[in-house]
């Protein structure tokens, strides 16, 4: 099977906006492979002047808050390091029934890979004016560079959504069937984050799926 792979922008964010970056572009890939039977809810975030659509079902905001929980604390032990987080889609497929054993498999048909390089608190910088007796007031001088930043990650988070919009519609072919079960809203996914032992976790990933087809998964 066809796996179409889209590599997100890089987000350069601060460790309080992983939660609000993560939720608003989970939710919108979730929504945008939803099958229909969704009722969609508009969001804003508190930190960024953005809107973005959830499926409405408190059981999805539920697992995809617990994932990024789970990459937070990764985060808290593994500070510096650039990582990833993939969401998967698949389709459940029968294996060939043994005398004794009936598996399934997972086939992967899409992959999103959300990467992120979470940066330390910037230091304020204060000093004095070499030409004048100025004091540089460093809440002020801090409070700007956090501003421009902040507007700065706005903007890439504005591109990292229309970089999801613009590849759902012009990748369709690969997308499966409509699973033909009672309820189903969205199509079979998972959300992968990086292990407690993985140091340099993108490079880990890409070997591990090279080399096995399928990425290492959190129970």
């Amino acid at each position: 099977m066809n796996c179409e792979v889209c590599q997100l922008k890089e987000l350069e964010v601060e460790h309080f906006e992983i939660r609000e970056v993560l939720r608003c572009i989970l939710h919108t890939i979730v929504f945008h492979r939803a099958l229909g039977l969704v009722r969609p809810k508009d969001v804003d975030l508190e930190l960024f002047e953005i809107t973005y659509v959830q499926c409405g079902d408190m059981e999805l905001e539920k697992k995809i808050d617990e994932k990024i929980e789970q990459f937070i604390s990764w985060v808290e032990k593994h500070p510096n390091k650039k990582s990833q987080i993939i969401l998967s889609f698949f389709e459940v497929k029968n294996k060939q029934p043994s005398w004794f054993t009936h598996k399934t498999e997972r086939l992967q048909w899409e992959q999103w890979y959300i990467n992120l390089n979470v940066a330390q608190h910037p230091k304020a910088h204060s000093g004095k004016s070499h030409n004048s007796k100025v004091v540089v007031d460093p809440g002020e001088s801090a409070l700007e560079e956090r501003m421009a930043r902040r507007a700065v990650l706005e903007a890439s988070l504005h591109e990292v959504l229309f970089q999801i919009i613009k590849f759902v519609n012009e990748k369709k072919d690969h997308v499966p069937p409509i699973p033909n079960l009672e309820g189903v809203v969205w199509f079979p996914h998972e959300i992968t984050i990086p292990s407690s032992s993985d140091s340099a976790f993108g490079m880990d990933m890409i070997k591990r799926m090279l080399q096995t087809g399928h990425p290492t998964m959190l129970s």
